[in-house]
């Protein structure tokens, strides 16, 4: 990661709510990325990322998002750890792009985003 000092800067000037989101897209990314071989490195360092994120936002989050956070943090870990074993197996990037798809509907849940768009949809 080329300037992790700005990445932190710039990603806690946003509120609690938005930085989860933040780290739910990035989860996203990971589960769309991890469906082209060729996408390896991009996803290695959202998996990267991620982790900064909730290492960054955890401390602030009420009791129950943390246990989220730091559930997410440790299948972030696994995946880092298991990386080129991963990226090699179709089959293993396909599991990593459906369990980040799991853990983005969670974070963005745990971060009131989603309730809150939904009480502004049109009747």
């Amino acid at each position: 990661m080329k300037n992790v000092l700005s990445l932190r800067v710039r990603y806690l000037r946003d509120s609690l709510p938005i930085r989860l989101g933040g780290l739910a897209a990035n989860l996203a990314r990971i589960q769309s990325f991890s469906n082209h071989p060729g996408h390896g490195d991009a996803v290695a360092r959202l998996v990267h990322e991620s982790k900064l994120f909730i290492e960054w936002t955890a401390s602030e989050a009420d009791p129950a998002v943390q246990a989220v956070l730091v559930d997410c943090q440790r299948q972030l870990v696994r995946w880092h750890l298991d990386w080129s074993d991963i990226w090699s197996s179709p089959e293993r990037r396909a599991e990593v792009a459906t369990g980040a798809g799991v853990w983005s509907q969670r974070v963005l849940q745990v971060s009131g985003l989603a309730s809150a768009s939904s009480g502004n949809q049109p009747s």
